[in-house]
């Protein structure tokens, strides 16, 4: 992604993760090497691999607004699907795979083999796909009292993203089942408050002495500095079902970055809230997604999750990019529910996963007949 920093608003940049799937079967085919090589032949376009050989994973370049947020991301989501269907496969944009059996090849890149073998059958259960997005920073120091900002919300953005609720053929309950598969990892979850950089690096410290974590790059909290940007890197959040929820994410970490920068301009330190409640917190917005309750973190009560979400906007409204925007797709994610809410209707319908894999399949290039181009070569 490059360096981000910006003289005005932030700039940012958005990871999505994708699962792939046999076209006919819905199974998780360990193929991703195949499609990033596909992409880049046919498109010139870097995709990355994953730990788990089912995924790809896109990037954005460096972005400055929303619009170019929204286009960028489109179009990587046409060139994956494309090149996943040059090979008989098909790209959901899904938190956990809805068929299939847990466990499945790792990649055979030398850091990916290396933490196979450390973590075992914990690593081939990762084909789990989320969404990250960076938002620029000018230092650590300043990275890490924006996390302690930012991580207040995490419950609320893990809420409106949740979008796997199936897991091998059943319905788990859950309105993302990534996040609890995540919150194995000894280095996942929400991060604690941090007094200082210092802080945060003898912590970091301890994770990898102990063998919690291997390098920095599997600090996997939920919020966190980056480990080779430098940037604040928000990581809650499944991967978006449709690209419009995926700008709506984006939307609400930067305004959320930028509204910690103004408060630390003005003095202003982040409640230090216990790690154990943002855990409980974030578990219960796992559970329920945007339906039912959630845990406010700094009263301890149960409150409406949009109630929530409502605080949230106002919090963050004097920074948003595009107030009538963010608006406007909340209103359709509160018409339509999220990704769970419309994956569970389309199972209830008849029964069948069939439809859930077709739905998912919809929503992941859902706006795409308004493409009209960018960086990217399409297919003829």
């Amino acid at each position: 992604m490059g360096s981000l920093a910006g003289a005005q608003a932030p700039t940012l940049g958005v990871e999505e993760e994708f699962l792939l799937v046999d076209a006919r079967t819905g199974a998780p085919v360990p193929r991703g090497r195949e499609v990033v090589e596909a992409a880049n032949a046919r498109f010139g376009v870097d995709l990355d691999v994953e730990l788990v050989q089912a995924q790809v994973e896109t990037r954005t370049p460096i972005c400055h607004d929303l619009a170019d947020v929204r286009r960028q991301l489109l179009g990587l989501r046409l060139v994956a699907a494309e090149a996943a269907h040059a090979l008989g496969l098909r790209l959901l944009a899904v938190g956990a795979p809805p068929v299939g059996g847990p466990d499945l090849p790792t990649d055979a890149e030398d850091r990916y083999r290396a933490l196979a073998e450390d973590y075992r059958l914990l690593a081939a259960e990762q084909s789990i796909c989320g969404c990250h997005v960076h938002v620029a920073v000018p230092d650590l120091e300043t990275a890490v009292q924006v996390c302690n900002h930012v991580r207040l919300w995490l419950p609320v953005l893990a809420a409106v993203t949740a979008n796997s609720p199936f897991a091998h053929g059943l319905d788990t309950g859950y309105a993302s089942w990534r996040s609890v598969v995540w919150s194995r990892w000894p280095s996942a979850g929400p991060p604690p408050h941090f007094e200082s950089a210092a802080h945060y690096e003898s912590t970091c410290d301890m994770l990898l002495d102990c063998g919690a974590a291997r390098d920095r790059r599997m600090i996997y909290w939920d919020v966190r500095p980056s480990a080779h940007l430098p940037t604040v890197e928000v990581r809650v959040a499944d991967v978006a079902a449709t690209v419009d929820e995926a700008v709506l994410l984006a939307a609400l970490v930067r305004a959320l970055v930028t509204t910690a920068l103004a408060d630390l301009r003005r003095g202003l330190r982040a409640s230090p809230v216990p790690v154990e409640v943002l855990r409980a917190a974030t578990w219960r917005a796992a559970r329920d997604g945007m339906a039912g309750q959630s845990l406010d973190v700094l009263s301890g009560r149960l409150v409406p999750t949009r109630m929530l979400l409502d605080r949230l906007l106002h919090r963050v409204h004097d920074q948003l990019d595009d107030v009538d925007l963010v608006r406007g797709l909340l209103s359709t994610l509160d018409a339509e529910g999220g990704g769970a809410d419309r994956q569970r209707r389309a199972f209830a319908r008849a029964g069948r996963m069939s439809d859930v894999l077709d739905r998912l399949a919809r929503d992941t290039l859902s706006g795409s007949e308004t493409w009209t181009g960018g960086p990217f070569r399409r297919s003829a």
